[in-house]
């Protein structure tokens, strides 16, 4: 059995992006595992956060968006002030994996917190391509550039064919969120 950690890419425009790496965390720490999980970009309550303070073995972190604003809404300062909060938890994140204390580290939504430019590329990238052996790392997100994809070990789309937000219906607590 090999300990060499491998790198998913779970993305695209269908739903299931961070539901399957939150599954992934969930059989991870269930294997005595530790788990890390950083949320970028996402500034509302969501159901999983209740199971996930409930697990010793998982650490979530959170950025704040400023003003509790979508990025396309703030002003270039309230992006900074985003920017700064996206880029500490990646650095409170990586402190956890040099210490050896985290076996997988999952950055939900950092291929579009990347692209937005609310999360140091630099620091994100040098993770990606100087990631610990036997670390696990899962990025989650709508659109990876071609760079990230040769790099990853699994990369799975999720594609879009029908999705009831279509129709009118809004996400619903327990099942989107």
């Amino acid at each position: 059995m090999s300990n060499k950690g491998l790198i998913h890419v779970y993305y695209g425009d269908g739903k299931g992006k961070t539901t399957a790496a939150l599954g992934l965390a969930l059989r991870a720490a269930g294997c005595g595992k530790n788990v890390v999980i950083v949320e970028f970009i996402k500034n509302w309550a969501c159901g999983e956060h209740n199971s996930i303070s409930q697990i010793s073995n998982i650490k979530l972190f959170r950025g704040k968006a400023a003003g509790g604003k979508f990025i396309y809404e703030m002003s270039e300062e309230e992006r900074q002030e985003t920017k700064a909060s996206q880029d500490e938890c990646l650095r409170s994140a990586l402190e956890i994996v040099e210490k050896g204390e985290c076996d997988v580290l999952i950055l939900d939504e950092a291929i579009d917190a990347q692209e937005l430019g609310i999360l140091d590329a630099e620091l994100f990238e040098g993770l990606i391509y100087s990631k610990p052996d036997t670390l696990e790392l899962v990025i989650t997100g709508h659109k990876p550039d071609v760079r990230l994809l040769d790099r990853a070990d699994y990369a799975t789309e999720m594609i879009k064919r029908k999705h009831p937000y279509d129709e009118g219906i809004c996400a619903r607590q327990g099942i989107e969120f």
